[in-house]
């Protein structure tokens, strides 16, 4: 029996939709990263882009746990010499909520241009509403399992702000 290498032309996509309402960011940024990869199918190879489309609605509604929505800084840099801005997570939840989830799960792709190829297939809206009702994607149930045991401890942008 010889062993089967996948072709890229054997490669099947499909469209999910993910809600991200109540949803921890870790967790929901692992399975985002794991149906982009395409470990989820059987003919996963870790050389190709086998993975599918995701589309994330309500993205302002994610959960950090513990204290990150209000000690976690985003950074980024000019590069430019004293170019490194940071903004808490607070404000960027505030303003922007779908880079934190697109930077959670590009931190769990690969490195390299096939990693840029996956992260291209993540749509993220702040929303309800999304653009790719053409495509008709498939809801995929991320439960908001192992939330934190003190709901105290748990944060949205809306506890934060007081909206």
């Amino acid at each position: 029996m010889k062993t089967h290498s996948t072709k890229p032309s054997e490669v099947t996509r499909e469209w999910w939709l993910i809600d991200a309402d109540g949803v921890v960011l870790g967790r929901l940024a692992a399975e985002i990263a794991k149906i982009l990869r395409g470990k989820n199918k059987p003919y996963f190879a870790p050389h190709l882009d086998t993975g599918d489309h995701v589309v994330v609605i309500n993205a302002s509604k994610v959960i950090l746990t513990g204290n990150k929505l209000l000690q976690k800084q985003h950074y980024r840099h000019s590069g430019y010499p004293g170019g490194l801005k940071s903004v808490p997570y607070s404000k960027l939840m505030a303003t922007r909520p779908e880079m934190a989830i697109e930077k959670a799960v590009k931190g769990m792709l690969p490195r390299n241009r096939l990693g840029n190829a996956m992260l291209k297939k993540l749509k993220v809206y702040a929303g309800p509403e999304h653009a790719q009702a053409a495509q008709n994607p498939k809801p995929l149930d991320v439960k908001p399992v192992a939330a934190p045991r003190n709901l105290e401890q748990a944060h949205t942008i809306e506890e934060v702000l007081g909206a």
